[in-house]
């Protein structure tokens, strides 16, 4: 590689959302070095990085099989879907803190770079991952957000859904597991006051009283630009059936673009995904962010472009 400044993208092998930034990347001749922190494990990954021995607070090296980067050359870093190592052929308690260091080491590096800009950082997208704090926000900066309850005592649960009538349950975080063997999602699912039972008490849940919706909104913001598509079904959780989906594009309101940009800004992202759903009498709903939100179907859907503007925005800090 010559010396111009490279972006880092940290992200699994594969990955078809980065394949389609690091493409338009390579197009505008823009130097990429792309890794996986689950390479270590396989010692197919390198760092090093030296502090209090140089006149710059940090200097180092990351190191692939194909390529070699000078951590002073980091303009960018897209922190796409990386993974962290699994040491199999360790103790448990040794792969644990092999595993730890990996994250302390390789993170504690990359954050204290001073230079460059962050898609997204990984601790600004942890703390943007709250659901709660979401909704909160959101109403804090005029957003329209559906009446919600996040609960473990039962007798609320079942006062709430008594009063909204029509309300649906929804993970607080997604975290896919089996249960006899078969694979569950996290899915917005309708619940009913006799399902409500002492288990409940186990954890927080969170239940959300259900938006008479005519479509649902995906809107995906990067730095000043936004792009939003509207989905069309008629399914409660348009996840489940991606065949039964027609999309178009459409403008937001100003007034709601302006909640969505300004929602990022308080977070410290550069960019984010947002489910919104557009009820019966024209108002748009919030949902949720997803600050590393899916979007690659809905470019070839829809001819948005949204890796352009992304690999842009790692080029120059703003789309054009």
């Amino acid at each position: 590689m010559n010396e111009e400044s490279a972006v880092l993208v940290a992200t699994e092998v594969a990955d078809a959302t980065a394949d389609m930034v690091i493409a338009r990347l390579n197009q505008r001749g823009v130097p990429v070095v792309r890794f996986d922190p689950a390479d270590f494990a396989h010692g197919m990954l390198g760092l090093s990085a030296w502090f209090g021995t140089c006149s710059v607070p940090v200097a180092g090296q990351v190191r692939t099989p194909s390529r070699a980067l000078d951590l002073a050359r980091v303009r960018a870093v897209y922190w796409r879907r990386p993974r962290w190592p699994v040491y199999a052929a360790l103790e448990e308690g040794d792969a644990r803190y092999a595993a730890a260091h990996v994250r302390y080491g390789l993170g504690g590096v990359l954050y204290a770079l001073d230079g460059p800009l962050w898609v997204n950082h990984p601790l600004r997208e942890v703390a943007a991952d709250y659901k709660p704090a979401q909704l909160a926000l959101a109403q804090r900066l005029g957003l329209d957000v559906p009446p919600t309850l996040v609960t473990n005592d039962p007798d609320r649960a079942r006062a709430f859904i008594a009063e909204h009538e029509q309300v649906i349950h929804k993970t607080l975080r997604s975290t896919p597991y089996e249960r006899d063997g078969v694979r569950l999602g996290g899915w917005a699912e309708p619940v009913a006051v006799e399902e409500i039972d002492d288990s409940v008490r186990t954890a927080p849940h969170l239940f959300q009283a259900r938006v008479r919706k005519t479509s649902d909104v995906r809107v995906l913001v990067v730095g000043r630009r936004l792009f939003a598509v509207r989905i069309d079904s008629d399914l409660l959780d348009w996840r489940l059936d991606y065949s039964a989906l027609t999309y178009s594009a459409i403008d937001l309101p100003p007034a709601l673009a302006a909640g969505l940009h300004a929602f990022l800004e308080r977070c410290g992202l550069a960019s984010g995904s947002f489910d919104l759903a557009l009820d019966a009498d024209g108002r748009y709903q919030f949902l949720e962010l997803n600050p590393n939100g899916q979007w690659g179907w809905l470019e070839h859907a829809t001819g948005l472009p949204f890796s352009a503007a992304l690999a842009d925005f790692l080029t120059r800090g703003e789309p054009t």
